[in-house]
């Protein structure tokens, strides 16, 4: 006979879990327990067990834990013209990206989803306003907790929150993937890499690169053989900004080391994405 627990149905697992209660747990911790007991007599396998027991924690889980902090973030300004954003978006993989005003980086006027700008690709609109393509975008506090967030991405249909800190202003961002790996572990798309340095840095067919401002210095040097000093910035964006002792402008550049850095997306506060370009 085979093994059945390699084919007890769900319903099956619930009724012989129920059979374990002898009395009803009174808090979260009798609960867990039961369930591992349940997990040690066979009655639920390995990876049911650290589902139920991750979905439990989730209501413990505070969104602040889980976001992509804001210096990470990719933005775009609601004045862009596709010019300006659309090689970040189709570089980044990303699906939904958060639009601030020009005049205010802390003010979220929507979401552009990426699907929404590819009949822009290689096209010159005569009259183009991204605020036409804008989603609605929701906030929710970095306090909150993951059960009230999951609830909020079903009540919304949605699958992009911002994060905001207690005065108002952007923390981060976080997706509903972001909250359901905390249940069910990594979700693997065919964007994700296992190679960090490839996350930060991608080559272009026309030979330039485009690089995250957040890449290490010590990552940089050694994907590019070059000797820029990590003992005053820890990122590549830091000395950039460095060098222009001012917040650039989109498209604006900078030769350094015989490289040549051209700014791809930046708000009010930050650098996000840059150009790279071996001088010749």
């Amino acid at each position: 006979m085979g093994d059945e627990r390699g084919t007890v149905s769900p319903k099956s697992w619930l009724n012989r879990l129920s059979n374990l209660l002898t009395t009803e747990p009174e808090n979260r911790t009798e609960l867990l327990a039961i369930i591992r007991n349940a997990g040690s007599r066979g009655v639920l396998d390995a990876e049911s067990q650290r589902i139920i027991e991750s979905t439990l924690r989730v209501a413990d889980m505070q969104v602040r834990e889980i976001m992509v902090p804001r210096a990470q973030i990719i933005s775009i300004r609601d004045n862009s013209e596709p010019k300006d954003f659309l090689a970040v978006m189709i570089e980044s993989a990303h699906s939904r990206f958060p639009v601030l005003a020009a005049d205010n980086s802390d003010e979220v006027m929507g979401v552009l989803l990426a699907k929404d700008m590819l009949r822009l690709i290689g096209q010159k609109p005569e009259r183009f306003d991204l605020k036409d393509y804008l989603r609605p975008a929701f906030c929710v506090p970095e306090s909150a907790h993951l059960d009230r967030l999951l609830r909020e991405f079903r009540d919304k249909q949605s699958h992009m929150a911002i994060v905001v800190n207690e005065y108002g202003g952007i923390a981060g961002l976080v997706t509903l993937e972001d909250a359901l790996e905390q249940i069910v572990g990594d979700i693997h798309d065919e964007h994700d890499d296992a190679d960090e340095d490839s996350h930060w840095i991608s080559a272009q067919a026309d030979g330039s690169f485009v690089v995250q401002a957040i890449t290490p210095i010590t990552e940089f040097n050694d994907y590019f053989g070059s000797e820029f000093s990590h003992e005053d910035f820890e990122t590549i964006g830091g000395i950039i900004l460095s060098e222009f002792e001012r917040m650039p402008r989109i498209n604006e550049s900078i030769e350094l080391s015989q490289w040549r850095f051209t700014i791809l997306a930046a708000d009010l506060r930050m650098i996000s994405v840059l150009k790279v370009e071996k001088l010749a």
